[in-house]
C-alpha cells in the first residue's frame, strides 16, 4: 500500500505537467478554448448532417439563442464582478408580460389601460431596471450574497408574473410591440432583426467592458473588491450600476421574447437563467470573478445552441442534449479552477 501511493502521486504529477502547456495557453488566451470547441462542433455536425451548414439552419440557431445570448450578456458583467444573477430569466418574463398586458388593445390603439405601445415598452423596461436596482442595492448596501438576493428575486418576479397575468397568456398583441420579430431582405436572403439586436448588445457591452474606465473597474472589483475600494473605486455605486445595466439588458431580451413568440407568456423562459449561466461559463468567464469576456459569452451561447440543434438534426434524444451541455459546463469550470490554481 505504501508503495502504490508514491506511484499514483507520480502519475498524477506527470499528468498535471502534460496539461500545463494547455492550461497556460488557456490562461493567456481564454477565448481559444471556446472558439476551438465551436469550430470542432461546426465541423462535426457539418459532416454528420447535410442540413446543418446551411443559411437557413444557422438562422434558426441564432433565433434560438438570441434571448439567452442577450440575457447572458447581463449575466456576464455580474459574474465578472464576482456575483451571480439567478433572477434574470424571471425578470425578463415579468417585463415582457407587463409590456404585453399594457399594450394589448383594439386595432393597436393603446391598451386596455389606454396606454400606447411606446409607453407600455417604457413601463416594461422600467420594471426590469427597477428590479435590477433592488438587486444592486441589496448586494451593494446591505452586503447580502448575490446568490441569496437573486434567488429571492427569482421567486418574487415569478410570483408577480403569475399574479399579474392570472397565469393567462396575453394574446392579440399590436404589431408595434412585435417589431423585433420582423425581418428584412438582403439580396435573396431573409435576415431576422432579433439576432442583430443581440449582436448589437454584445458589441456595445464589449466596448463598455474593454474600452472604458467603467469596464476596467468592473474587472478590478471582480478580482479583489477591497483592493478596488482602496484604489478609490466607488464599489457601491459600481455594483448598483452593474445590476441596473443588467436589468436594461433583460428588458431588451423581453422584447426579443415577445417578437419571437408573438404573445406575453407568463411561463416562458423557465430555464433561461441557468442557460445564461451555462453560456457564460462555457464562454470562459470565471465564476470567481475578475476574468471573462462578452465575446466568449456569445461563443458559449452559440456552442449551446449548436449542440442542441446539431444533435436534433442527427436524431439524438433531448435528454442527451442536456447531458452534453451539463458535461461541457463541468469541464469548463474544472479548467477554470485549474487555471486559477496555476496562477497562484
Amino acid at each position: 500500500m505504501t508503495m502504490r501511493q508514491p506511484a499514483n502521486r507520480d502519475r498524477f504529477s506527470s499528468a498535471r505537467r502534460r496539461m500545463e502547456p494547455a492550461l497556460r495557453l488557456y490562461g493567456e488566451a481564454p477565448l481559444l478554448g471556446p472558439l476551438t470547441g465551436l469550430v470542432i462542433l461546426i465541423i462535426f455536425f457539418t459532416i454528420k448532417s447535410p442540413v446543418f451548414f446551411t443559411y437557413g439552419n444557422f438562422t434558426n440557431i441564432f433565433l434560438q439563442v438570441m434571448e439567452v445570448g442577450t440575457l447572458a450578456v447581463g449575466q456576464t458583467i455580474i459574474i465578472i464582478s464576482a456575483g451571480i444573477d439567478l433572477s434574470n430569466g424571471a425578470i425578463m418574463v415579468f417585463s415582457s408580460v407587463v409590456m404585453a398586458q399594457l399594450a394589448t388593445g383594439n386595432a393597436g390603439q393603446g391598451g386596455a389601460y389606454g396606454i400606447p405601445v411606446p409607453v407600455a415598452i417604457a413601463a416594461g423596461v422600467g420594471v426590469a431596471i427597477g428590479l435590477g436596482l433592488i438587486n444592486g442595492i441589496l448586494v451593494a448596501f446591505i452586503r447580502l450574497p448575490p446568490f441569496i438576493v437573486t434567488l429571492g428575486m427569482l421567486n418574487i418576479a415569478f410570483s408577480s408574473t403569475i399574479l399579474y397575468t392570472h397565469s393567462s397568456t396575453v394574446t392579440n398583441l399590436p404589431n408595434q410591440l412585435l417589431f423585433l420579430g420582423n425581418s428584412f431582405n438582403l439580396g435573396d436572403r431573409v435576415v431576422p432583426i432579433g439576432p442583430l439586436i443581440m449582436l448589437g448588445v454584445v458589441g456595445i457591452m464589449w466596448y463598455a467592458l474593454t474600452q472604458t474606465a467603467w469596464g476596467k473597474h468592473v474587472y478590478a472589483m471582480g478580482n479583489n473588491i477591497e483592493a478596488a475600494r482602496l484604489t478609490g473605486i466607488n464599489t457601491t455605486r459600481l455594483l448598483i450600476s452593474i445590476y441596473v445595466i443588467a436589468g436594461l439588458i433583460y428588458a431588451i431580451a423581453a422584447l426579443l421574447v415577445i417578437g419571437r413568440t408573438t404573445v406575453g407568456d407568463p411561463l416562458a423562459g423557465q430555464t433561461d437563467n441557468l442557460d445564461s449561466i451555462t453560456a457564460v461559463v462555457i464562454g470562459g468567464t470565471s465564476l470567481f470573478g475578475g476574468r471573462g469576456s462578452i465575446i466568449g459569452t456569445l461563443i458559449g451561447a452559440l456552442i449551446v445552441g449548436i449542440i442542441r440543434n446539431g444533435l436534433t438534426l442527427i436524431g439524438v434524444d433531448a435528454e442527451w442534449q442536456t447531458f452534453a451541455t451539463g458535461a461541457l459546463v463541468i469541464v469548463a469550470v474544472a479548467v477554470d479552477q485549474a487555471t486559477r490554481r496555476r496562477r497562484r
